[in-house]
């Protein structure tokens, strides 16, 4: 689904990694990795990787990143949520997404309202 989302962006490249991610680093030759941080919950989980990811190889520096704060309470497990519940996730996901999930689910969403 991934790549489907960032297929028209040339430079975005679309992998997965079994093991280490400060191994997966090395190998891609990365210095850096950057990582999302939506809550003060997130950042206790994260400061730790940091620090053993450090230990493991001190030429990976690890970036943190805050979102919009219209994103901070959203995650995978509240957009499954509202599309089991038949709501629009249209606004949080892209539309082909949205049809997967609510294909994946079982469900038909509401209709969007129109006029007043």
């Amino acid at each position: 689904m991934i790549r489907e989302v960032v297929r028209s962006y040339r430079n975005v490249e679309v992998d997965s990694l079994e093991g280490l991610l400060v191994d997966y680093a090395k190998k891609r030759k990365a210095t850096v990795i950057v990582r999302g941080l939506r809550a003060v919950s997130d950042f206790e989980y994260e400061f730790q990787m940091t620090l053993m990811n450090r230990k493991l190889n001190p030429n990976v520096e690890t970036i943190f990143m805050m979102p919009n704060e219209s994103y901070t309470y959203l995650n995978s497990g509240v957009v499954k949520e509202i599309a089991m519940q038949r709501g629009d996730v249209s606004r949080f996901v892209p539309e082909s997404i949205a049809r997967r999930l609510y294909k994946r689910f079982g469900v038909v969403p509401h209709s969007k309202k129109k006029g007043p």
